[in-house]
């Protein structure tokens, strides 16, 4: 009550008396509003523990669920995006990769990553939504071309995380190129009798959902993604149509037999476990 002080307009609380929340301490669900301090929302891996809602997440914080330590090594992080197109719309495409490096820990919308999980050695290329919208560049398409590469050279698996808004506007046709190169690429690895599992992950659309995201052994998504080649908002304009209700969630592609399996995030790494290791008998 130290806190009040009564006048003739009420209760009020003195302004010296007042102390500053520091950021950061508490999250509040984007799908139900539940708030809760943000060390329980990080152990809970970012999955509200109300509603169950999956907060998008970074390649490291995957890299942190998947892996068995965090002795994992990155590569292809030299291969850098560069304005070869000299493209400049409300500003210089330099300027978009400038802030985008310097917003996030990332230098690209794709992290390549080789560890171990369960003791079995995996490939994981994980997008970054964070990164201009986790879109599809040159240095996306050359990343993951190199990651199955070394897949093939070393006979291990692949698991690529789809995080993306689609192809990079700023890197026009070029962009639009690397569809088909990481789709080459994954038929070489298909026919060296290696697999390849497509997580797609909150939100997966455009080229991205048109090319390889679809395209695993086994594809699988976490509960709620957004997986769409055009917006819902764009299909339903085009159609005049109204959509079903849930319209390109995991759920309704499930049903509808685009994945084979929803996959909560805290179940994850013992499913995808479970998946490789029957894969790779079948690989021998």
């Amino acid at each position: 009550m130290g806190w009040f002080s009564r006048d003739q307009k009420g209760i009020q609380t003195p302004t010296d008396n007042k102390k500053e929340m520091p950021e950061g301490l508490w999250y509040k669900c984007a799908s139900c509003g539940e708030q809760s301090p943000m060390s329980e929302h990080e152990a809970n891996l970012w999955v509200c523990g109300s509603c169950g809602f999956h907060d998008r997440i970074a390649p490291k914080d995957y890299f942190a669920i998947l892996f068995d330590t965090p002795r994992y090594k990155l590569y292809f992080n030299e291969v850098q995006p560069k304005n070869a197109l000299q493209f400049e719309d409300l500003k210089p495409y330099e300027q978009r990769l400038k802030q985008a490096f310097d917003k996030t820990d990332a230098n690209e919308a794709v992290q390549v990553a080789v560890g171990r999980m369960e003791g079995r050695r995996v490939l994981i290329a994980a997008m970054d939504f964070r990164f201009i919208g986790g879109s599809m560049g040159s240095v996306v398409g050359e990343r993951m071309a190199r990651g199955i590469d070394f897949c093939i050279e070393n006979k291990i698996p692949c698991i690529i995380i789809s995080k993306s808004g689609g192809a990079r506007m700023m890197e026009a046709g070029n962009s639009l190129m690397q569809m088909i190169k990481i789709t080459a690429k994954l038929n070489e690895l298909s026919q060296a009798g290696l697999p390849y599992i497509s997580l797609l992950t909150d939100p997966t659309t455009g080229g991205v959902t048109a090319s390889f995201a679809m395209l695993g052994d086994v594809n699988v998504s976490e509960p709620g993604a957004l997986i769409a080649f055009a917006g819902p908002r764009v299909v339903k304009e085009t159609i005049k149509q109204d959509l079903p209700e849930g319209f390109q969630r995991a759920e309704f592609l499930l049903e509808k037999g685009f994945l084979d399996k929803i996959i909560r995030r805290g179940n994850l790494k013992e499913s995808l476990v479970q998946l490789l290791s029957f894969m790779m008998i079948k690989a021998r």
